[in-house]
């Protein structure tokens, strides 16, 4: 997984401060509020070690590309990607499996019902 989509970037265009936290709701595909909202809970009680954390992580973090995601549907495409990708490419071998389905169904009704066309199907192979 080594494509510019399933990189973590800084997100500048949603950003508050550096961009961070709203690079790392694209990735995950989480509300941006809820992961600001979990880096604040997690900063003024549990590890203030954070604010550096998050300072560091927006310098060294390259900002998102903008011909990243042509679309909402091709940005939620790679967020299941990254999140789990094992199920996505099953996923889309069922869609396929599927589409092939329905194509040999295609195929079988055309070669059937037209002796001619099953000819030159059988002539070709």
């Amino acid at each position: 997984m080594t494509s510019e989509r399933t990189t973590l970037y800084r997100d500048k265009q949603n950003a508050k401060l550096m961009g961070v936290c709203s690079g790392i709701a694209d990735y995950t595909g989480v509300n941006s509020l809820w992961i600001r909202l979990g880096f604040l809970a997690l900063l003024f009680t549990v590890a203030p070690i954070l604010l550096p954390a998050y300072f560091i992580a927006g310098m060294l973090l390259n900002k998102k590309p903008p011909h990243l995601y042509v679309d909402q549907q091709e940005q939620k495409y790679w967020q299941r990607v990254r999140q789990s990708p094992t199920r996505t490419a099953r996923e889309i071998r069922s869609q396929m499996r599927d589409i092939d389905r329905r194509l040999a169904d295609v195929e079988t009704f055309y070669v059937s019902s037209n002796p001619r066309l099953n000819a030159e199907i059988e002539r070709l192979r």
